[in-house]
Formats: C-alpha cells, structure tokens, sequence
C-alpha cells in the first residue's frame, strides 16, 4: 500500500489531510531502516511491538491492514478503503468541506473535467 499511501500524500498536499501509519514491527531499528527505505514522510506511530499492543487493542483492531477515514471532527466516515475506494472517500469528505479535491496523480486535467 505504501507506493498509493505515498501519491494520497503528495496529491493532498496543502490541503487538511493527514495520514497516519500504526506499525507493529517488533524491531524499532529494522522499522527505521524500512521506513527510510519506503520513503515514508507521514507520521506513524509504534504499537509496541505487538499487532495486540496498546493501539490496536484501544481502536478495537484484530486483522493488518485496518484503514479508517475520518472526517473533520474525527468521525469514522469509512473503514477499510483501498486504493481508488481511500481516493473516493477523502475526496468526498473534502468536497462535503467546500473544498475542491485535487486531481489524482494518475488523472489528467481532461479526465477531471470530464467528471464534473
């Protein structure tokens, strides 16, 4: 997920967008090193080394991946969204805020008039 997690994040850049990663690797050192080499720039937070650590356990998360979309006021508006469906979903809490959605990495300007 990381190569669409990173594109979310340029494309929603300047906007109020924020992505945030919960790992549960048992190494934090091995974590760094992945993290540097996946070009991770958001932040993510450590679960303590354990998919049941304090985290996971307090959101109520039993199965990785777990996705959540929350809104302005930190409604959960969508759970576990991937791809085009994650695009789709924070792109409609933007539009719900007045602001318009930016164009996808892979869209062109023609296919973004093209949906309005």
């Amino acid at each position: 997920m990381y190569p669409h997690e990173r594109s979310l994040v340029k494309r929603m850049e300047g906007k109020p967008f924020a992505l945030l990663g919960i790992n549960s690797d048992k190494d934090r050192t091995e974590l760094k090193k992945a993290m540097a080499k996946e070009n991770i720039t958001w932040r993510s937070f450590w679960n303590g080394g354990s998919t049941s650590g304090p985290i996971s356990t307090a959101w109520n998360v039993h199965g990785w991946p777990t996705i959540y979309v929350l809104d302005g006021t930190g409604v959960i508006r969508y759970k576990n969204v991937r791809g085009e469906a994650m695009d789709k979903a924070v792109n409609t809490l933007l539009a719900e805020m007045g602001i318009e959605p930016p164009v996808n990495a892979n869209e062109s300007t023609e296919g973004k008039a093209a949906r309005k």
